[in-house]
């Protein structure tokens, strides 16, 4: 059996959106002449959504915040962001082609990211992608997002597909807690942003480039 639909994280996974998700942060706390973390510890606060990154990176900088403050600093990140979110961002290695081959193959594709709509819109738009996909679903954009399957529900009922024909790609526990809560099977990549090593949480199959996930959705689906 064939994957009728695939669908994809953005951050971490098909993305390589660090560059200026930290550049974003660095921008907010130079604003109040605040300490800034390096890329590589912002790649730890990436995973949940842009307030928490917000919430994580103040926290790192200057200790617990209040909500007033968080949320004033949470839109004034969005702006700062949604106004340049694709300039150093880029599709990870042979992530082109993988939905090159799949679209070929007349599989619908769909994007389910607790990233906010209008950034993943805008990323997606400028690198050429956002045709590929039949929805996207940002985490703004729904009650409840990832880890909870009702954000990976709604993708899939966008997309018009089925939980038995579909598969989730992701990089971390997030991704794979929805899809086993939607009765999807998971592929983890392992070069993502996840916390914990993706090859210990549990996941279907592991790739670590997307010039193998032609083989892993055929061995998963064949199974």
């Amino acid at each position: 059996m064939a994957a009728k639909s695939v669908i994809f994280d953005l951050d971490g996974t098909l993305v390589d959106t660090l560059p200026d998700l930290h550049a974003a942060v660095a921008r907010l706390l130079s604003e109040d002449q605040l300490a800034v973390p390096s890329a590589a510890e912002v790649r730890r606060m990436i995973g949940d959504g842009a307030r928490k990154l917000v919430e994580r990176s103040l926290a790192w900088s200057r200790g617990a915040v209040s909500e007033e403050e968080l949320e004033a600093a949470h839109r004034r990140f969005l702006e700062i962001y949604n106004a340049a979110p694709c300039v150093e961002s880029r599709l990870f290695a042979n992530a082109a082609a993988a939905l090159d081959k799949l679209a070929a193959a007349g599989t619908r594709l769909g994007v389910c990211t607790n990233k906010p709509q209008r950034p993943t819109e805008l990323i997606l738009t400028e690198l050429g992608l956002m045709p590929r996909f039949s929805a996207v679903v940002g985490g703004d954009a729904v009650v409840r997002r990832k880890p909870h399957p009702d954000h990976l529900r709604l993708v899939l009922e966008r997309m018009g597909a089925t939980a038995e024909s579909t598969v989730m790609v992701g990089d971390s526990k997030n991704d794979l807690d929805a899809a086993r809560g939607c009765g999807l099977a998971c592929i983890l990549v392992d070069f993502g942003y996840s916390a914990e090593p993706a090859r210990s949480l549990g996941a279907d199959r592991i790739i670590s480039d997307f010039a193998e996930l032609d083989s892993a959705l055929d061995s998963l689906l064949s199974a």
